[in-house]
């Protein structure tokens, strides 16, 4: 990828959702600006500050010209900053208490700014979640730019909630103990979005009696204030949906993605490299272990930062893991178990000695483009899932809450990269799907539809790509 040398060097203020995952993806975004030739601000909470000063080190947060960190505070009680918080009140730390503190930090820049010599706010990068930053932005008459660090398919099933209400569809007419067959019930309503069921729609649709009041629908409702819309997606994976976005009332959309494969287009990145936001310790002893088994032979396990498991569902897991004799890299926080520590059989260690490595966190990009890896047992978020395509390796999906279940039924249905898994399982279950994954024709079947997801991955951030091109778009838009 080419840099970009601008008139005027332009000031982009990004503030992700303070989750591990959006932080992940708007910094690459921010990275991204950087190298087009921006200065960049990234605003995090005091708590995610501190916490990966604690993990990383000051070096991560330095060692950039014109890329700073700022925090504000999110307002919640102090906890354990080995802790995570929890996400219901953070959500509503984000919506009540970060307007004026966000004000601030823009106010700050723009003071320093007469003294420092570098520009004054331009624009404003934000989650799409995040509904002040744009309200500032109006306030300033600078771009406000939204990025959606979700499907393109999961925007538009989350802006059709009310359409869905007024259809019957949502609430659930019986919440307490819905049926398989009612949750298979087709949906097909949602423009460009074909070939779901009930169970595939977001989970916060089904959390209360009116959905549209949901943290994360109600803070959509301004995104129509943006100046544009940047999904971490590109056009050949989601051009049905995209392409029925372009009837909504929306800001323009702009497909960027997947936004790793554009910074690895960025020659002598290793300084962008050494900025880093992990909220999570990352041990990469685990790359050396890969190199020591054979190509696709490892399954690799991970269920993301937030998800949490029963101790009896990890159990289960590990005996199926254990009895399928796969080798495999098995990423367990130390909070994934739900309140209690995360726990294996001295059995299980026994057992699997020879074939398993137990990791606390790891570079899972770098994981998943190793050539050891064969699989993935994947929570399926969304950046799991375009980390899965861009290593081109296929899963077993066991989604759990939010937008995971709409990237399952997306990655098994519709791309043919991956096989679901009932949420109620066995421990025979995760052993005959771990085979299916990785032996026989099956397998191949599915690796095969991998490699050419990741191919059309690639395809679409080189020049002339639909991803390279959109990004000169946005670029345009900030600069106005």
């Amino acid at each position: 990828m080419e840099s970009t040398s601008l008139p005027k060097k332009p000031h982009a203020v990004c503030i992700p959702l303070p989750f591990q995952s959006h932080i992940n993806a708007m910094l690459k975004l921010a990275k991204i600006l950087y190298f087009r030739g921006f200065h960049v601000t990234f605003v995090n909470t005091e708590f995610n500050h501190q916490k990966v000063l604690n993990t990383r080190g000051p070096d991560s947060l330095n060692g950039l010209p014109d890329f700073r960190f700022e925090s504000i505070p999110d307002g919640l009680p102090p906890c354990d900053i080995n802790a995570s918080q929890e996400i219901i009140p953070l959500c509503m730390a984000v919506k009540n208490n970060f307007l004026d503190p966000f004000r601030k930090i823009i106010a700050k820049l723009n003071e320093e700014s007469d003294k420092s010599g570098i520009s004054r706010v331009t624009c404003i990068v934000a989650d799409a979640f995040l509904a002040f930053p744009l309200d500032v932005a109006e306030e300033l008459g600078i771009p406000g730019v939204v990025l959606w660090t979700m499907s393109a398919a999961f925007l538009m099933m989350t802006l059709h909630c009310q359409h869905l209400i007024e259809n019957g569809v949502i609430p659930l007419k019986d919440r307490s103990n819905p049926s398989k067959d009612y949750l298979n019930t087709p949906v097909d309503l949602i423009p460009g979005v074909r070939d779901i069921r009930l169970r595939d729609l977001p989970s916060y649709f089904f959390i209360g009696d009116n959905p549209s009041e949901h943290f994360a629908v109600s803070q959509l409702q301004t995104v129509s204030k943006a100046s544009a819309i940047i999904i971490q997606t590109f056009d050949a994976l989601e051009s049905e949906v995209l392409e029925a976005m372009k009837s909504q009332l929306l800001p323009p959309v702009y497909a960027i993605g997947p936004l790793q494969l554009l910074l690895q287009e960025i020659s002598n990145n290793q300084y962008l490299n050494s900025v880093g936001f992990n909220l999570w310790k990352e041990d990469e002893e685990c790359l050396n272990w890969l190199d020591s088994k054979q190509p696709n032979s490892v399954i690799y396990i991970n269920f993301g930062s937030l998800v949490a498991l029963t101790s009896e569902k990890l159990i289960e897991f590990a005996w199926g893991v254990a009895n399928s004799k796969h080798p495999f890299l098995w990423i367990i926080r130390s909070n994934l178990v739900s309140g209690e520590a995360a726990i294996m059989p001295p059995e299980f260690i026994k057992e699997t000695a020879d074939r398993g490595m137990i990791s606390g966190w790891c570079p899972q990009e770098q994981v998943l483009c190793h050539s050891s890896i064969g699989g993935f047992l994947t929570h399926s978020g969304w950046n799991s899932t375009v980390d899965t395509i861009c290593g081109g390796v296929p899963i077993i999906s066991w989604p759990f809450f939010a937008d995971q279940q709409s990237n399952c039924r997306y990655s098994c249905a519709h791309w043919g990269i991956g096989i679901e898994m009932d949420h109620e399982f066995k421990r025979d279950e995760v052993e005959g799907l771990v085979r299916e994954l990785m032996e026989g024709e099956r397998a191949k079947e599915l690796k095969k539809k991998a490699t050419q997801w990741k191919e059309s991955a690639v395809e679409s951030i080189k020049p002339g790509g639909s991803s390279y091109k959109n990004l000169n778009r946005i670029v345009e838009v900030l600069v106005k």
